[in-house]
């Protein structure tokens, strides 16, 4: 059982070649650091949101297995619906499923259920793979795609994943997929996106969560993201730190109505 690619073509070049060329430049030039807990990454079309992809992706090692966390953009599947097995395919290969790893947490986290509704036409994680498979052909992936905004469970989702990669897969890499404010002008999505960065960057989920909430902060991505920092928190993280910020509106000249784009890397 393989998951086809449904952004093909369309967020990201749909050609081996281009979008190994496409990769490689978005990540040249960055130095590579060493190992991350976590990682927040924008889901758009590469156009818009490949370069701020690029600079984390660049930065950091890709082990054997990433745990992608997703928001549900189509109100399909379960709450928390993971994929459990077979591969992933984009124009780069196919990627295969931690099964095992799946597995430990089916049993672990009784929230979380097998669902392949929530992931068939959902691109949050599907984007992302691409930038995996280029850096480490080998990779493993768990993905889980996320349509619940109650923060206990989502707490609750961080910490069991945390707990189980402590003792069964130390070197896992968690990837939140969130784009920022969405359709509002530069101004307003540059004051509300500095706002929520802010308690990323604090590592205080209860903070981000609030200010999402308060603000109206049109993040798609929230979710996912407050599980990624209890995640890290649990793995003992100490500190995350901005790596680039951009809008629509730099790629294309309309700053009348953007999209924000963060990526983050939490160690």
């Amino acid at each position: 059982m393989y998951r086809a690619p449904i952004a093909s073509g369309s967020f990201y070049p749909g050609n081996k070649e281009e979008l190994e060329s496409v990769l490689k430049t978005l990540m040249e030039g960055c130095p590579e650091r060493q190992k991350a807990l976590g990682v927040i990454s924008p889901h758009a079309g590469y156009v818009y949101s490949g370069r701020v992809m690029g600079s984390v992706f660049a930065r950091i090692e890709i082990p054997g297995t990433v745990i992608i966390l997703a928001p549900n953009h189509t109100g399909r599947g379960k709450p928390f619906s993971v994929w459990s097995e077979g591969l992933w395919r984009t124009p780069l290969g196919d990627t295969s499923i931690d099964e095992e790893l799946v597995n430990e947490i089916l049993n672990r986290c009784e929230l979380i259920e097998k669902d392949k509704a929530a992931h068939k036409s959902e691109h949050s994680a599907e984007v992302i793979l691409p930038f995996l498979q280029y850096k480490n052909p080998q990779v493993k992936i768990v993905v889980i795609v996320v349509r619940s905004g109650n923060f206990e469970n989502l707490s609750i989702i961080g910490k069991s994943i945390g707990e189980i990669l402590k003792k069964m897969r130390p070197d896992t890499l968690v990837v939140a997929s969130s784009d920022m404010t969405h359709y509002e002008s530069q101004q307003s999505a540059d004051k509300k996106d500095k706002s929520a960065i802010a308690e990323i960057i604090a590592l205080r989920e209860e903070g981000l969560y609030k200010v999402v909430r308060n603000l109206d902060v049109s993040m798609c991505g929230v979710s996912p993201v407050i599980s990624m920092m209890v995640c890290a928190k649990e793995r003992h993280a100490t500190k995350a730190e901005l790596i680039k910020y951009e809008t629509s509106g730099d790629t294309t000249g309309d700053y009348k109505q953007v999209v924000g784009y963060a990526g983050i890397i939490v160690e």
